[in-house]
């Protein structure tokens, strides 16, 4: 059974930072790639950083270009997430994806609140 164990998210004031993390526990297989998504109420889930597993390939939205950086450590089937200068717009949960052949795993969700 694979299982994403997300950590790290909490309320913060704006211009504060947090840092998500997520490891894989169960079942080791070949990741190739890994990332964040996140979905504020009412709103769908969007794509935040995502990093490709062998290359380190790194990928991020719009919004979250220069604030948030994206790492994974490869022994650890982890990837983190570090989140500086957080505005309220940040404020949703989020959620760790790890894609493997084409298919996507799901964390549970961790809720990050920015308050202003």
């Amino acid at each position: 059974q694979v299982q994403l164990v997300e950590s790290g998210g909490g309320l913060v004031q704006a211009g504060g930072s947090l840092r998500l993390s997520c490891a894989l526990s169960g079942r080791t297989f070949s990741v190739d790639a890994m990332g964040w998504f996140r979905q504020a109420p009412g709103k769908e889930r969007e794509t935040v950083a995502r990093i490709t597993w062998r290359g380190g390939s790194t990928y991020y939205a719009d919004s979250v270009k220069g604030r948030f950086t994206i790492s994974r450590d490869n022994a650890k089937i982890t990837v983190y997430l570090q989140m500086n200068s957080l505005k309220p717009e940040d404020t949703a949960v989020y959620y760790c994806n790890l894609n493997n052949l084409g298919r996507d795993y799901w964390g549970q969700g961790t809720q990050v609140t920015v308050s202003s």
